[in-house]
């Protein structure tokens, strides 16, 4: 049976602040089998988001995408993806809106409803650890990540939205 959300964390931990996603998917993980709500959650950790990722979402309510981005609002940017209108390249390599995209084509049906987490960082060269700013913002993320599992569901989400 597939879990009815769906959460997928993008990121690299051998590149500083990109370690962002899988830090909080594992911090979340953690509290969510503590509240007895693992059930309900599948979890994936990425280094990229890849056009077979689009399988995954079939038969979810809600899918979150969680990662770190440059020049991201502070502490974390949280919205609603929409497909891109633009083509699709089909790479190796695909945004969360690309997906959707594909998704739809796939199937020939709306996705269900997909967020994203962004979370700022600032230092994603090879070698570098979690920057201390990055570390403040994972705490951050992590109670507000709590606020959104705790009630998840399309209409709570968007009241949480960030503006």
């Amino acid at each position: 049976m597939v879990a009815p959300f769906l959460i997928f964390a993008v990121g690299n931990e051998s590149r500083g602040d990109d370690a962002l996603g899988p830090l909080l998917l594992r911090d979340l993980a953690s509290w969510l089998m503590t509240i007895g709500f693992s059930e309900q959650f599948e979890l994936i950790e990425e280094f990229q988001l890849q056009i077979e990722h689009a399988l995954d979402m079939k038969g979810r309510q809600l899918v979150l995408f969680i990662d770190a981005g440059i020049n991201t609002r502070t502490p974390f940017n949280f919205y609603r993806a929409q497909p891109c209108e633009s083509p699709v390249l089909y790479s190796h390599a695909l945004a969360p809106e690309a997906l959707l995209k594909v998704y739809t084509k796939f199937y020939q049906e709306e996705p269900p409803a997909v967020f994203i987490l962004c979370i700022a960082g600032e230092h994603f060269e090879l070698g570098e650890s979690l920057s201390a700013k990055a570390s403040k913002r994972l705490a951050i993320t992590l109670e507000f990540s709590k606020k959104l599992l705790h009630q998840p569901n399309t209409s709570h989400w968007e009241l949480l939205l960030t503006r």
